[in-house]
């Protein structure tokens, strides 16, 4: 035996030859760890606390502590938000898994919270750092050592949504998802590799062959592994089941035209779809029926069918060739079989099938109404409707983009050159990853594991043209020492030298500038929202909840019986987690899109209660109906308290008509003398968001202003120089409370006796705890028998022990006046919480 063919020596030859490769795998995964924690000092505060960006890292962390302080269980159903209804948790239970045990760990079973922040924190960028190494693999084995390298280089300094989901502090599933569905798609790409280069046959399942079934089996299982994972991270994760499934029908197809056999491709099918079935059914819940969002049949019946479709395929596939039948004949039997298998599906279950025919549109379609408002459901080749290529240029870099669709073309083109399946494979993959950004840009971050694959394909295409493979082979051979690499050096050609350039400069360079853009930290929550949050948890009555239980579920069609002490947070979804988590109440809506109401499909559906419906509300008496309507308890209101910001009553106002799909006269066009400029109208005017933000909730009757933040500059002021100018108003042109918080309240019946028919009028100055002072006032007309009645939300006296610690108040008593005549009236806290009469 020479030792080229002994087991040992061959194994040294390869551990030598691969060593460099390994530790420049390492040294990316490094860099691309410190890229992501540049923005370390915006999270880790001066204060020793934690920031988190954006409000489901917030929401992430939550459900962490409540799984940490349970351990092992984990909180499904939360009834701490979308009050009174409480929501279902679509989050996969492994990221905070992963989460929790490393910090029971590091913390020798017992973690401090700071060490659990500081986990939750660092988390996201150790796993974005982690992609390198599949990506690596995936080159490899599309184009050698080179593409591995090159597509290494580029995710780790990859830009746009991939990085900034993957920065510290940016605690969401996101970069999990990118992570296990690349490993993946490795796996399975190893497991194609090594199953066809075996030759694989059933007929070696049949007769034990292990050694032919056993590395592919071992790359199939950990295929299925990583694709449970994947989907134990997002329950959306049926994606990638569609795109191997739809790779498969065009492989089989490949190969029954080449007279080639596809039992490589049905054992990794079946394999890896078995395994994920068998991962994924402890975490079904039954009472969920079919549902894309939530752990369901739906999951086992996808992987299950997914399965049954590599055993149909193979057997046709089989039968086929047995029969000798015409190649052609193969692709309408899969078509007549896939129409045979839907129209069974429809007929045994409706709702499965009606679930499966919309999925499609639900990740791949352009949404529409309230949902085309949700910024990272939007689609990344359109802005406000129009085409543009910014947002895609801004993720990938316009070289980056391109070079991705310039490689699946040559992907393409290669069908007609017998393609390996791994190269057929990446062309699929990408492909639908380009289909669903064009639905949802959220999808960026996946498709920048395929540009950096893509681009990587290409640039080790062009290396390939300059006999980049020669130069390698004559390193490796002659440089044993750093000594030896000044003389191999006159083995670089120059054309070798260009093509590197062209690499540097055209693909490096650009995501490396990006890079260094995108790695800063982010200011959400900002200060404003973090200060009124805590204010809200410290000043408001304790709702009644155990923050850290788990609850159960209610049975379906039931409520969750909540304590007479709880109570609703009115606020724009967008701020559901923070009043969640930094407040500790319990918000009307949330970012799951929930408690929103309004409409969803037509003008003519009823408009549901909740935030939306809410804020449009165009007076108090119809705002209050619609908390009344929230809660379907009688006696109870749907919310206590409303928070409202600058943004909402400006910047993302246009959001909340858009989910009732009533949008029309809210804005209107204005000719400045060179442009038309889109100004609010005598209906936004109108609107209960401006009649809270705007004008500071002067006039309600049942609703105080109990809070106000620090003044940012913001389009505040700009509103109220068109009301002003076209409204005759006279509001002070000032930027007011970023954030304001008001409480509905009875209201206490101010009633007293002047002439008939004359005008009463009632007014007090509000002083805010800012120090900024506004006017509140009402006016009516006494009756015939000349009695008048005011309503009126503020108590001269001050908060009472258990109730609201308001900090906004009167700075003095009411006062009431009518002809000639002013009388001076003081009210209780009591009296405005029951709505008690008080005389003047």
């Amino acid at each position: 035996m020479s030792s080229q063919d002994h087991p040992v020596s061959s194994f040294q030859n390869k551990i030598k030859s691969s060593w460099p490769y390994a530790l420049a795998v390492a040294i990316i995964g490094f860099i691309s760890l410190w890229v992501r924690t540049l923005p370390s000092a915006t999270v880790f505060l001066s204060d020793g606390s934690v920031k988190f960006a954006t409000n489901d890292a917030w929401y992430h962390m939550r459900t962490l502590r409540v799984l940490l302080e349970n351990y092992p269980h984990r909180m499904f159903f939360n009834p701490m938000t979308n009050y009174p209804n409480g929501s279902y948790i679509h989050f996969g239970p492994l990221f905070d898994q992963m989460m929790a045990i490393t910090s029971l760990i590091l913390g020798m079973g017992h973690p401090s919270s700071h060490l659990v922040d500081t986990v939750g924190a660092y988390f996201p960028a150790v796993l974005g750092a982690l992609t390198v190494i599949p990506v690596y693999y995936i080159g490899k084995y599309l184009g050698g050592h080179k593409t591995g390298v090159l597509a290494a280089i580029l995710i780790a300094l990859a830009p746009g949504q991939f990085l900034t989901r993957s920065l510290v502090g940016f605690t969401d599933h996101h970069v999990a998802e990118s992570l296990f569905s690349t490993l993946f798609m490795m796996f399975f790409m190893l497991a194609l590799i090594s199953a066809k280069e075996k030759n694989l046959r059933f007929e070696d399942v049949f007769n034990k062959k292990f050694t032919v079934l056993k590395e592919p089996f071992l790359y199939s299982v950990l295929a299925g592994v990583m694709y449970s994972a994947y989907q134990l991270c997002w329950p959306g994760g049926s994606l990638f089941l569609l795109i191997v499934l739809v790779y498969a029908i065009f492989q089989y197809i490949l190969d029954n035209f080449r007279n080639e056999s596809s039992d490589y491709l049905g054992f990794t099918g079946i394999v890896t779809c078995l395994v994920s079935t068998i991962l994924i059914l402890p975490f079904v819940h039954p009472d969920m029926g079919f549902s894309l969002y939530y752990y369901s049949w739906f999951h086992v019946i996808t992987s299950l069918g997914t399965m049954a479709g590599f055993a149909a395929l193979s057997l046709i596939e089989r039968e086929f060739k047995r029969k000798q039948m015409t190649a052609y004949y193969y692709p309408l039997i899969i078509l007549g079989a896939g129409i045979l298998g839907f129209i069974v599906i429809k007929i045994a279950s409706p709702s499965l099938y009606s679930l499966i025919i919309s999925a499609p549109n639900t990740v791949f379609g352009i949404q529409q109404g309230g949902p085309s408002t949700i910024g990272e459901a939007t689609s990344i080749f359109y802005n406000d409707g129009v085409f543009t290529l910014s947002k895609v240029f801004s993720n990938f870099t316009t070289t980056g983009f391109l070079a991705s669709i310039l490689g699946m073309l040559i992907l393409a083109a290669n069908l007609f050159r017998r393609p390996k399946p791994q190269e057929f494979l990446v062309l699929v993959w990408s492909f639908f990853i380009l289909l669903a950004i064009y639905g949802q840009n959220r999808f960026a971050y996946y498709y920048s594991i395929n540009v950096s694959i893509l681009s990587a394909y290409l640039g080790g295409l062009l290396l390939e043209k300059v006999k980049w493979s020669e130069l390698d082979q004559k390193f490796k051979s002659d440089v044993k020492s750093l000594a030896d690499v000044p003389k191999a050096l006159k083995f670089v050609k120059v054309q070798q030298v260009l093509a590197v350039l062209l690499i540097v400069v055209f693909l490096i360079y650009p995501v490396c500038a990006y890079a260094m853009l995108y790695a800063v930290g982010s200011d959400e929550p900002n200060e404003p929202w973090t200060e009124a949050c805590n204010w809200l948890h410290s000043n408001t009555p304790d709702p009644g909840m155990n923050y850290n239980t788990i609850y159960e579920a209610p049975t379906n069609g039931e409520m969750f019986q909540y304590p007479d002490t709880a109570y609703g947070v009115m606020s724009w979804w967008d701020y559901g987690h923070y009043i969640e988590t930094i407040g500790h109440r319990m918000p009307n809506a949330n970012p799951f899109q929930a408690g929103i109401g309004g409409r969803r499909v037509s003008i003519n559906e009823t408009n549901q209660p909740g935030a939306a419906t809410f804020f449009t509300a165009p007076s108090e008496e119809e705002a209050t109906a619609v908390l009344k309507a929230i809660d379907p308890r009688p006696d109870k209101m749907g919310s206590r308290y409303i928070m409202s910001d600058a943004r909402m009553a400006t910047e993302i106002f246009g959001a909340m008509p858009a989910w009732t799909l009533d949008t029309d006269g809210y804005y209107q066009a204005y000719w400045t003398g060179s442009k038309y400029q889109s100004i609010p109208s005598t209906r936004y005017f109108n609107s209960m968001e401006a009649k809270l933000h705007i004008f500071d909730g002067n006039g309600l009757k049942q609703y105080r202003m109990v809070h106000e933040t620090e003044a940012y500059q913001t389009d505040e002021v700009g509103y109220k120089q068109v009301y002003n100018y076209f409204y005759g108003g006279k509001l002070p042109e000032v930027d007011t409370g970023y954030v304001k918080i008001f409480e509905y309240v009875k209201g206490a019946n101010i009633t007293g006796t002047a002439s008939p028919n004359e005008t009463v009028n009632i007014n007090t100055t509000i002083l805010t705890d800012q120090g900024r002072t506004f006017g509140y006032s009402q006016s009516t007309t006494a009756d015939s028998q000349g009695r008048y009645e005011f309503t009126v939300p503020y108590s001269t006296d001050g908060p009472i022990t258990g109730e609201t610690q308001f900090d906004t108040a009167p700075s003095g008593p009411y006062v009431v006046s009518y002809g000639d005549t002013t009388k001076e009236v003081k009210v209780s806290e009591e009296a405005v919480l029951n709505g008690e009469e008080i005389k003047a």
